[in-house]
C-alpha cells in the first residue's frame, strides 16, 4: 500500500508566524513553492500553513501590502496534518473532504509536505486503480477459502478462519471506496453450503 511517507515532499521549510507575507513569497519563490509550513512557537503549539491562495485570496485582491502583512494574519492554524502511514486512498479523501491542495505530514515533528500534485504523480491509480486491486485481492482469498474448505470441512475452524479474512478485506474494500456490500462472498459461498452458516453461528455463540 502507497503512504504518505512514500510520496511526499521531503523538502521542507517553515516560516515564523511573525514573517512578513512578502518573505514568505519571497521564499516559495526562491524555492518554487505553493505553501509554507507555519512553525510552532513551542513544542506543545500546532503548526499551520500560508498558501500562494491564501496571498491571493486575503492580501493582494484586496490591495494589502504583503510587507505590512504578517503571515500570522492569513495563515491557517490549527492544519489539517497527514500522518506518514495514513495509505494513499485515505490521504485522497481527507483532502476532499475537507478541500485541501496540500497538508504537512508529521508524527511528533515535520516530516514533509503532501499535495494533490503528489497524489495524482502516482502512476499506480492510472495503470491499476486501486478498486482493481481491491478486486484481485478479494478474489484470492476467495478462492483459497474455498480450497481451505474443500480441503479441511465447511464446518471446520481453518474454513471458518479463512472466510473472516475475506470478509475483513471485503469490509475494508467496501469502506475506502464508500460503496455498499449488497452481499459477502462468505454468504454467496454458504448458499452453496448451508451448513457453513450454522458453524459460523455456533462458533459465534461460543466465542460471544
Amino acid at each position: 500500500m502507497i503512504k504518505a511517507s512514500d510520496i511526499m515532499t521531503k523538502d521542507v521549510a517553515t516560516i515564523r508566524s511573525s514573517a512578513t507575507v512578502a518573505e514568505a513569497i519571497k521564499l516559495m519563490q526562491e524555492r518554487g513553492w505553493r505553501g509554507l509550513i507555519v512553525d510552532r512557537r513551542h513544542e506543545q503549539d500546532a503548526y499551520g500553513i500560508i498558501t500562494e491562495t491564501d496571498i491571493v485570496y486575503k492580501v493582494v485582491a484586496f490591495g494589502k501590502d504583503p510587507k505590512r502583512i504578517r503571515v500570522h494574519e492569513i495563515m491557517t492554524k490549527p492544519c489539517i496534518t497527514v500522518n506518514p502511514d495514513l495509505g494513499l486512498e485515505y490521504i485522497a479523501r481527507l483532502f476532499a473532504d475537507n478541500g485541501l491542495v496540500r497538508a504537512p505530514v508529521i508524527q511528533g515533528t515535520l516530516l514533509g509536505i503532501i499535495s494533490l500534485a503528489d497524489i495524482l504523480a502516482q502512476r499506480t491509480l492510472i495503470e491499476q486503480p486501486q478498486s482493481v486491486v481491491w478486486e484481485q485481492d478479494i478474489q484470492t482469498a476467495t478462492q483459497q477459502a474455498r480450497s481451505i474448505c474443500a480441503e479441511a470441512g465447511v464446518t471446520s475452524q481453518a474454513c471458518l478462519a479463512a472466510w473472516n479474512a475475506v470478509d475483513e478485506i471485503q469490509s475494508e474494500a467496501s469502506h475506502q471506496q464508500a460503496k455498499k456490500l449488497l452481499k459477502t462472498a462468505f454468504e454467496e459461498y454458504c448458499e452453496e453450503f448451508p451448513e457453513a452458516t450454522r458453524s459460523r453461528m455456533l462458533d459465534n455463540l461460543c466465542s460471544g
